[in-house]
């Protein structure tokens, strides 16, 4: 299967000390891939990485063909890929409707921003019920779904999410995560950057361990629940 997103040997340092040590992965077109590991593991300088915001200073990332290694943010979200960043950040003062909005700044065409508008707002029930109310009123599970909501909004061709479960009830967390496979069947590839080895492993086609900075482990779901190196660092 063709890999959506390709990254080749990626060093990226802070101060001069190298986090990522050598990282390639590669995230196939209209999977689900998992990036699992430990705080500290490297995995949000990876999303980083991928994002622009601490670019890599060696090796290469390939989005969609097109090299996005250096490339600065904005032209990196223009290619096509959204981030439901860690900690859901809605905007506290500003309506459920008004947040998912934000999402389809790019968006030129009223008639396509309302299309997807009621297509999110009937993915999420919930949200419709309350697509007036202020987000900063809202629990932390439906903040997650219009953090979720908002990334959708600009029809990305990657959508990675770091940390979903982050703060969540168990009840939220599986109810989300139904969401993000049910994203995922609609067509929308997912790089799901989390802790929760159970959840993420269900929902996932493949998956990579990082492990102080490198690829420690990768493989199918059952591959990687089945490791040692796996078993020991998150099933005790």
């Amino acid at each position: 299967m063709a890999g959506i997103l390709e990254i080749e040997e990626v060093y990226t340092a802070y101060d001069k000390a190298d986090v990522l040590q050598g990282v390639s992965l590669t995230v196939e077109m209209g999977r689900i891939t998992c990036l699992l590991g430990s705080n500290g593991s490297g995995k949000t300088t990876l999303v980083r990485s991928i994002l622009g915001l601490t670019p890599a200073h060696a090796g290469r990332i390939v989005f969609n063909d097109i090299e996005i290694t250096r490339l600065p943010t904005h032209k990196i979200v223009a290619a096509g890929i959204a981030c439901i960043p860690e900690g859901r950040k809605v905007f506290p003062k500003l309506t459920v409707e008004e947040n998912l909005r934000i999402g389809a700044y790019r968006e030129r065409s009223d008639r396509a921003t309302s299309a997807r508008l009621a297509d999110i707002l009937q993915t999420f029930p919930r949200l419709a019920e309350r697509r007036t109310q202020l987000a900063g009123t809202m629990s932390g599970g439906e903040q997650a779904m219009i953090s979720i909501g908002r990334g959708l909004m600009c029809a990305p061709k990657l959508l990675l999410i770091d940390e979903p479960s982050l703060g969540l009830s168990p009840r939220m967390v599986k109810e989300n995560f139904n969401i993000i496979r049910n994203i995922n069947e609609r067509g929308v590839t997912v790089l799901l950057v989390e802790q929760n080895v159970h959840q993420t492993l269900a929902i996932s086609h493949q998956g990579f361990v990082l492990s102080k900075g490198r690829v420690a482990a990768s493989g199918v779901p059952a591959e990687l629940a089945a490791r040692q190196e796996v078993r020991d660092a998150y099933f005790g």
